[in-house]
């Protein structure tokens, strides 16, 4: 298995298959229930972060959806029910991304979170670079958690 990322991440992937789930453009990793108020995306290394984030959310009896979208202008190609089953109207819809997050934006509903980097020069071990944008699982989750409560 070829290494497509600096950083060390975990393969996400819990089995092997034929599917290109990557041919839309976006595709659920997990979901923790049907029932679940909040969808998490994000792209490339952030997905660990999400599912990161997915089960501090859980801990917290809150139900989740993570969603991997690597691209975007594909995702937009498929037909709208496809998109609103990937991204639920009545879901809180939270972007994650270690870079700049306008092109995020589009997918953001009325009470949306679009979280990310949008200014440079930080250096440093991706993890500390998260850290100190608030960017880390438990930030993350907290800011989720505050704006379920609006």
């Amino acid at each position: 298995m070829k290494k497509l990322s600096r950083q060390k991440v975990p393969y996400i992937n819990p089995k092997n298959s034929q599917e290109n789930k990557c041919e839309k453009g976006a595709y659920t990793v997990k979901l923790t229930s049907h029932e679940s108020n909040v969808t998490i995306v994000a792209s490339g290394t952030e997905v660990e972060l999400a599912l990161k984030v997915q089960v501090k959310l859980l801990e917290n009896n809150i139900h989740s959806k993570v969603v991997s979208m690597p691209c975007m202008e594909l995702f937009d190609k498929q037909s709208e029910d496809y998109r609103k089953d990937i991204l639920e109207e009545n879901s809180l819809i939270v972007t994650i991304e270690a870079g700049n997050i306008m092109s995020w934006q589009k997918y953001m509903k009325a009470k949306g979170l679009n979280l990310g980097i949008d200014k440079f020069g930080e250096s440093a071990p991706y993890k500390e670079v998260y850290k100190h944008f608030k960017l880390s699982e438990e930030d993350i989750t907290s800011l989720i958690q505050n704006k379920l409560r609006e």
